[in-house]
C-alpha cells in the first residue's frame, strides 16, 4: 500500500508520515502503563500497521519495563524480512524493579546508556537499531556532551544507524549539535499541547534535524469515541487517570475541541483521529507522527492521516476552534503549511 513519506532530517531514512507507537503495548504494570494489554492483540496491531504501509515503529526500553521491546521483537520475527519496518527506541529511564509504579530515574551516564543499548538489541532481536534516542534529559548531573559522545560512538560501532533525542529544549539541542549532528527530535505535540511549534520544531527545521512528534491525539482524547465516561472506566493503573488533561477543567475544553474537529473530518470523509494527526503533519519541519494502537481496529482510525492534507481553510477553522474552546496552549496554526510529502509504493 502507498503511504506518504518524508525524509527524517538528513539521516538518509525516508519514513511514512505516521509510525506505530508502542508505548501502550508495554502493558500496565509500571508507572506510566495504560492498563492490561493482550500481547496477541499488540502483535496484530503492529502487523495491521505494516500491512497498511507504515514503515517504522517507535518504542522504548522503559515501556512495560522492557516488555514493549519484547513484543516488538516478536512482531519483527513474525514479519517477512522484506517487509520489516524500521525500529526506533529510546533509553535513559531506569526503573526500580522492586517498585515499578514509582517514577523511573532519568540518567544518561555513558555506561548506563551502553548497558541499555545492549539490552534493547537483545529484546528486539536485531543487530542494529535504526534510531536510538535519549528519552528525557539527565537528572544525575552528567554533562550532555559526555552522553552524546557515547551515542556517537554507537553509530561508529555500527550498533545504531542514527541518533536522536526526545523532550530536549533548544539549549540542550545546541550542546548536542556542537558534538555531533542531532538526527532527530521527538517532542510532545498535539492540538492540545502545541508548545513545540514555537521553539524546538523551528530549531529542528533550521538544522535539518528530523522531527517525529508523539501523542498527536493527546493520548486518545482527540479520537472519535473518547468521552468523560470513558475516563471513569479506565483501569486504575492507567496513567491517564491522574493526568491533568483527563481531568477538569481541561477535560471539558478538550472534548469540546474534539467535537469541533468532526465537521473537518466529515469534509474529508475521515476520522477525528486522522484530522488531529494531520494537523501535526501540517507544520513545517515535522517528518512524522507517532501514533499508538492497542488493536488492529485502532490502526484503521489513524492511518488515513497519511493520505490527505488539511487545507488552509481547515487550519483556520481549527484555529478558531482552539480560540473558542481555550483547549491547550501554544501556537494555533503554522505560519505556512508543510510541503506535500512524496508517495512510497509498498507491497
Amino acid at each position: 500500500m502507498a503511504l506518504a513519506t518524508r525524509p527524517l532530517g538528513s539521516s538518509g531514512m525516508d519514513i511514512t508520515t505516521v509510525g506505530f507507537g508502542a508505548w501502550a503495548i508495554g502493558g500496565g504494570e509500571w508507572a506510566y502503563g495504560w492498563g492490561p494489554q493482550d500481547d496477541d492483540a499488540s502483535v496484530a496491531a503492529i502487523r495491521r500497521a505494516v500491512d497498511l504501509g507504515v514503515n517504522w515503529i517507535d518504542t522504548a526500553a522503559i515501556y512495560g519495563l522492557g516488555h514493549s521491546e519484547e513484543v516488538v521483537g516478536r512482531a519483527l520475527r513474525e514479519t517477512p524480512e522484506a517487509d520489516r519496518p524500521l525500529v526506533f527506541t529510546k533509553c535513559g529511564m531506569i526503573p526500580d524493579r522492586s517498585r515499578p509504579f514509582e517514577d523511573p530515574r532519568r540518567t544518561l551516564q555513558p555506561a548506563s546508556v551502553r548497558r541499555e543499548l545492549e539490552a534493547s538489541l537483545r529484546r528486539l532481536g536485531v543487530e542494529r537499531i535504526d534510531l536510538y534516542q535519549f528519552h528525557w534529559p539527565d537528572q544525575t548531573d552528567t554533562p550532555v556532551e559526555d552522553s552524546w559522545g557515547e551515542m556517537a560512538r554507537f553509530v561508529e560501532e555500527g550498533k545504531v544507524r542514527a541518533i536522536g533525542v526526545a523532550n530536549f529544549d533548544t539549549a540542550l539541542l545546541e550542546r548536542c549539535e556542537a558534538i555531533r549532528h542531532v538526527d532527530s527530535l521527538q517532542p510532545p505535540f498535539s492540538l492540545v499541547r502545541r508548545g513545540a511549534g514555537a521553539d524546538v520544531i523551528p530549531w529542528a527545521e533550521a538544522h535539518r534535524t528530523g522531527v517525529i512528534v508523539y501523542s498527536p491525539m493527546q493520548s486518545g482524547i482527540l479520537t472519535d469515541t473518547f468521552s468523560a465516561e470513558r475516563v471513569a472506566r479506565m483501569d486504575e493503573k492507567d496513567w491517564r487517570r491522574r493526568n491533568a488533561q483527563f481531568n477538569e477543567p481541561a477535560l471539558s475544553a478538550n472534548v469540546a475541541l474534539r467535537d469541533a474537529l468532526r465537521p473537518v473530518a466529515r469534509r474529508h470523509d475521515t476520522t477525528v483521529a486522522a484530522v488531529a494527526v494531520a494537523w501535526t503533519l501540517s507544520w513545517p519541519g515535522v517528518s512524522g507522527a507517532i501514533v499508538g494502537a492497542r488493536s488492529a481496529s485502532q490502526v484503521d482510525g489513524w492511518v488515513p492521516a497519511a493520505s490527505f492534507s488539511l487545507t488552509g481553510e481547515d487550519l483556520a477553522e481549527i484555529g478558531r476552534a482552539l480560540e473558542r474552546t481555550q483547549a491547550g496552549s501554544g501556537p494555533r496554526q503554522p505560519s505556512t503549511p508543510a510541503p506535500q510529502p512524496s508517495m512510497e509504493a509498498r507491497s
